[in-house]
């Protein structure tokens, strides 16, 4: 009789895994949150493949609890914030899971929850966030796995690492920066923001002007590109007369004033219709 040969699949196609700040920021929040001696808290990540690559989009803490080398995971909550998940954003689906502590710390029950989210997808990506701190750092790494089988029953599997790179697009970039400021005491306000815009505005616009100033007056030896930009951003910019801009002004201030009341009074509405124990939204 011959013997049973011992096999190892390669059970991943993905090669590297691309996360976005907003996952970062929550995993560190349900981490904050966890039930007081709970070690660890793990969830759901969604996102997106492509060409081997996973981009890490959105994610969910799932309850949990562990014991010796048992962990059960609260199925339900999982699946409803799934579905819930996939009403908002249909193009995002599961793909792979996430813990906080230590990435190096073997733990058997990794392989229990990666089998299971190996039912919900195939090719799972475990990302380990280390919460310690140490290094005055907090870590990221991404981790796929592949079986060793025997005989076709599967004995054991190993998590392999991958590339893990944290990318944040322009408008996330802009609240990674407010929220890793030392010195930011408090978020700022509508009008707040609305005054930096105009204050890089205005600067933007004096450098231009220097730079205009130079070339005629024949201090500065002009550049072909930045005069055509020049042009076309001023090209650009609307043509109105100042009765024109006061009457869309005025218009566009009576718009949101008229939004502002009619959410007040729908608000006044929910909260009688609350107090009356009706909660029917009226019709106006």
């Amino acid at each position: 009789m011959a013997p049973t040969p011992l096999t190892l699949p390669v059970g991943a196609t993905e090669n590297s895994v691309r996360v976005h700040p907003v996952v970062l920021f929550t995993i560190t929040d349900a981490f904050i949150r966890r039930n007081q001696g709970q070690e660890r808290v793990i969830g759901t990540l969604l996102g997106s493949i492509s060409d081997g690559v996973v981009e890490v989009k959105n994610c969910y803490a799932v309850p949990h609890s562990e014991s010796n080398e048992q962990v059960a995971l609260d199925v339900q909550h999982h699946q409803t914030m799934a579905q819930l998940q996939h009403r908002v954003s249909p193009r995002d689906k599961i793909v792979g899971w996430f813990s906080t502590g230590d990435p190096d710390a073997s733990r058997s029950r990794d392989a229990l929850i990666h089998s299971f989210y190996g039912n919900e997808c195939p090719n799972p990506v475990h990302l380990a966030l280390d919460t310690s701190g140490q290094g005055g750092r907090m870590g990221v790494r991404a981790f796929v796995s592949r079986a060793l089988g025997l005989g076709g029953n599967e004995l054991a599997r190993e998590f392999l690492e991958v590339e893990c790179e944290v990318r944040s697009a322009d408008v996330e970039r802009i609240g990674v920066d407010v929220l890793s400021s030392e010195l930011q005491d408090k978020l700022p306000g509508d009008m707040e923001g609305l005054a930096e815009s105009f204050e890089r505005l205005q600067h933007s616009l004096q450098q231009a002007q220097a730079y205009v100033d130079a070339v005629v007056a024949g201090k500065q030896k002009g550049n072909t590109a930045v005069g055509r930009y020049l042009a076309e951003t001023v090209a650009a910019v609307p043509h109105f007369t100042k009765a024109d801009f006061e009457k869309m002004l005025a218009d566009q201030s009576n718009d949101c004033t008229l939004v502002l009341f009619l959410s007040k009074l729908i608000q006044a509405h929910l909260a009688l219709a609350d107090k009356l124990g009706t909660m029917q939204l009226p019709l106006l």
